[in-house]
This record gives C-alpha cells, structure tokens and sequence, in this order.
C-alpha cells in the first residue's frame, strides 16, 4: 500500500486547492476537432515502453523534496491565477506545487485550438505562506497535479470536481460530497509477492473547454519500470458525476498481478467490530462494502473487514458488468464524527465497457489501527497477464455516487454483524461462527403480512451450515438472517447469503469468507 498518510494527502487537497473567483490567465475557446487528441498520448506511450524506464528524468530538487508536511500546506495556488476564469466556462484549473510527498514532476498542458502548450512553473502561480520562495527554479519544473473546479454545489460557487495528486491517483467528487476513496489509474502487484509498484503520471493534458462546454476531456501519459500507459478521461461533473476512462496499457515486462481500475479506500471499524474502536466513534470507513455486478448478472455484496491479517478474496468472473467501493451508511449516528463526516463519503462504480474476458475482482484487507492510511484495494485482475510490448485497450465508467438503491430492483444488506473473519468459539471441536445479516428494501414490505413465502438460502463452500433463522424486522420493514455455520481446523470458507421466494430472487447474495487457523482449536476449550 502507499505510504502517504491519506488524512495528509486529503488535508493537502483541502488547503492547496482554491475556489477560483478571479481573472486568469488564459482566454476560453471552443476546442478544434483537429490537432492534439488521445492518439498523440498512445504514441507517446508506445515510445515510451520501448525505451528503458528513466528514474532520474523523475526526480525534483532537494529544496523541495525536503519541504515538511506543514511548510508545504503553507504553499497555495494563488485565487487570482485559476486557468480559464475569463472565458466564460464553469470549470478553474488550479495546479498543484511540487514537494514534500509529491515529488515525481508532472508536465500539465493545455490544448487550445488543438495545439498543446505546456503550463510554465513560475513562483508567481502560488503564494508561500512562512515557506522562503524558491529561487532558480526551471520554468521546465512542472508540477504535482492539478485540481478542478466547477459550478458542483451552487451556480454562483465554485467546488472541486476532480484532482490528479499523487503517482496516479485521481478522486472526483459528485453533489454534496465529501472527498473519501480515491481512483487509481493502474495497480500494479497490489497484496503480491513482491513489493507494490507505483506507476505515475509525466504529463497531463487538459482540453481548455468551451463557454457552454458540459464536459472536461483530460489525456495523461503514465509510466513506472514495469509498464507505459496513455489514458484519457471525460469528466461529467453533476449529483453523480461520472468519468469515462480510456486506457491503453503496454507493460515492458511481464506483471504478476496488474489491476484494472483500483479503487482505494479505508476500513477501521464497522457495526459490530467492537475490538476495532479507538475511540467514541461507532464506525469509522470510507467504504463498508465491495458491491459487483457479476457477468451473468449477479448482484453480489461483501461487506468490508479490517482483517487480522492481510486478506485477498478474489471473485472469478467474465465480463463483469460492475462493481465498486460503497458507502452503504449514510446516517451521521452511525460515526459521530463532525471533522471527517463518513457520511457523506462517496462510493465509485466502476461499469466496464466492452470485452474485458476472463479475469477476477480482487479485493485486498490489510490490517490497520489507524484511519490515516489506507488499507483496501479492488480491481479487475485479467486472468492472463497482458504480453510485454503489446498495447492492451479497456475503457469503463466511475460514478461517484451516494446512494446504492438505484443500481438493482432487489433487497440490499443494510448492516451484518459478524465481528472478525475467524471463528468465534469452538464446538464438538469444530470452529463456530454466527452471521447475522440484515436486508431491507425490493418486495421485502409486500411479503411482511405472509412471512413464510421468503426462503433463505445459505451455502459454503467448506464445514457445513448448522441452522437458519429468518426474523421479519419491522423497524426496517425488512428481514433479519442468522446463520450458524462450522468449520474444521485450518480450513477458511466463502460464506453466501440471499432471500427468495419461490424461484423469484429477492435479494442481493450477501457473501463473506472466515477461517480457523491451523491449530487454532487447541487453543480454545470445547464448550459444553
């Protein structure tokens, strides 16, 4: 996982990007259908990967790779420079300064009229606070990313929208959002054997957009000794705003684990995971579940854990239609927490699009007692890894959205209380564990007056079920499941859950994995 603090990079976004409310620099033109366009950044890419990967090219001067976390908060883009103020568009490009964590250069470019004119760095761009302004720095420098910001929450203010910050993540934020999970354009060896590989961005170029322009079209060149990549993205900002991606992978070498469309996100605490409490707050996550859309049409939820140890669960699939990181729980009761506001995290769903073939959605649970950090990862692991030297093509949509109620028709896991993902006792020298899970919403209020027509279907994939119990919950209007299942020793477990009537499905299948350690029984004495 990255070693930045999440709480540091979330608390630099805050402070170096600005609402833009005065003249720029740049006058706004309607974009040329000819000139620079993502064919240009492909090129760039294939060059690029047929060369070997150049550290040094990557590298900032000491002064500001020496910057501490409070003198580079201490740096802001100045209000009075944001891109495209005078042009009449609703977006504001807002650059971000190089140093402190932030140390791989980024050429950030604008195309008007369908030429590619890079954005000199010059200290005039930003205000320094107590910091000395650095001197002698090359107007060739770069920089760390950019913000933008658009009319997002009210027509009369400008709210970020999205920002490149960091090797190649990307958050982007719809109405009335909190910043949370981040994107990432590529993982590589995530939860492998080998340490985790950061690709990152060398250059970043943005479309200047019209006056009635809706969208904002951005093109990026990626790179990290293992793989070269170009990306576009298209940008629709709204009550959900969505980014259309476009990738063009080639690899100089081969990848053991590569991810498409990583999401990142943090999980300390939950309903139920008592142990996991640092303190008053009930819950503390960006995201409680990965929820997917299988390619047969499956819809699937597992919530969350902060595991013991690290945990990778991998979902087989083709073609999957969706999934993404959510943040089910949008009642501020349920964190308590007036700084970091959990509840208005959003969640992203990512919407493959095309053939995306054989392949698994990985999810990835590391361990924490922090918040600061993140500690979970899902992508889309092809199952054959891409051949060195030969571009490779996927293109998929994240929204950003709230609420998870209007991606399917059927009753949703609104909470489970299952605790940590190993047993909870020992029995006849089996390990025991109890679910409990709780679904509301689809026909679950018509079946309330006839309870006996919902059936609840439990498998495993290893031990065996003990009992079921289906409980209608009226506060809810929904159903309460408790699930009692064992499992031998040194053996783990996919647990599935979901709610039918007759042959009609009427739930998402809720699923979990635990285990019992080897040897673990003998550390528990058998109940009576």
């Amino acid at each position: 996982m990255s070693v930045p603090s999440r709480r540091t990079i979330l608390a630099l976004l805050s402070t170096a990007c600005v609402f833009a409310n005065s003249a720029a620099r740049t006058q706004a033109t309607a974009n040329s259908s000819k000139g620079f366009s993502y064919d240009d950044v492909v090129e760039r890419a294939k060059a690029l990967a047929n060369q070997p990967f150049d550290a040094e090219s990557s590298k900032i001067p000491a002064e500001l790779s020496k910057l501490t976390y409070d003198s580079y908060r201490e740096i802001r883009f100045r209000r009075d420079k944001a891109f495209w103020r005078d042009g009449g568009s609703d977006y504001r490009l807002l650059p971000f300064h190089l140093g402190f964590l932030h140390d791989k250069p980024v050429q950030v470019h604008i195309i008007n009229h369908g030429n590619a004119i890079p954005i000199p760095f010059t200290t005039g761009l930003f205000e320094y606070g107590k910091v000395p302004v650095p001197k002698g720095l090359s107007p060739a420098l770069g920089f760390a990313g950019f913000a933008v910001t658009t009319n997002l929450n009210d027509p009369k203010i400008q709210d970020e929208v999205i920002s490149f910050l960091g090797a190649s993540y990307f958050r982007l934020i719809g109405r009335g959002h909190r910043y949370g999970l981040s994107a990432r354009s590529l993982a590589l060896d995530v939860g492998g054997k080998q340490p985790e590989e950061f690709p990152f961005m060398r250059a970043l170029w943005v479309e200047e957009p019209s006056r009635d322009a809706t969208d904002l079209v951005i093109y990026a060149l990626l790179d990290s000794p293992s793989v070269a990549g170009a990306y576009r993205y298209v940008v629709s900002p709204g009550r959900e705003t969505s980014v259309d991606v476009t990738a063009t992978i080639i690899p100089r070498n081969d990848i053991e684990r590569l991810g498409i469309a990583p999401l990142t996100s943090m999980f300390q605490a939950g309903e139920g995971d008592l142990t996991q409490r640092s303190d008053f707050r009930p819950e503390i996550h960006d995201s409680d579940g990965l929820m997917m859309q299988s390619g047969s049409g499956e819809w699937i939820w597992r919530p969350i854990r902060n595991p013991k140890a690290l945990r990778i669960s991998s979902f087989g699939d083709k073609n999957p239609r969706g999934f993404g990181l959510m943040q089910r729980d949008r009642d501020f009761g349920s964190y308590q927490d007036l700084e970091a506001r959990y509840e208005a995290r959003p969640g992203y769903w990512v919407t493959p699009q095309g053939d995306w073939g054989d392949g698994r959605i990985d999810l990835i649970e590391i361990p924490t007692t922090n918040e600061a950090f993140d500690n979970v990862v899902a992508c889309w692991t092809p199952n054959k890894p891409l051949p060195s030297g030969q571009p490779a093509e996927f293109r998929y949509r994240i929204t950003a959205v709230s609420t998870t109620w209007h991606l399917h028709s059927y009753a949703q896991a609104q909470q489970s209380f299952n605790g940590s993902d190993v047993e909870d006792g020992v029995t006849d020298g089996k390990g025991t564990k109890r679910f409990i899970v709780d679904f509301a919403g689809g026909d679950l209020a018509y079946y309330q007056s006839e309870p006996d027509r919902v059936e609840l279907v439990a498998t495993t994939t290893s031990g065996s079920i003990v009992s079921k119990i289906l409980t209608f919950n009226s506060p809810l209007k929904g159903v309460r499941v408790i699930v009692d299942a064992t499992l031998p020793d040194g053996q783990s477990a996919e647990l599935r859950i979901f709610l039918k009537s007759r042959k009609r499905t009427l739930s998402e299948t809720w699923t979990a994995t635990w285990s019992v350690p080897a040897d673990e029984l003998l550390a528990h004495p058998p109940r009576k």
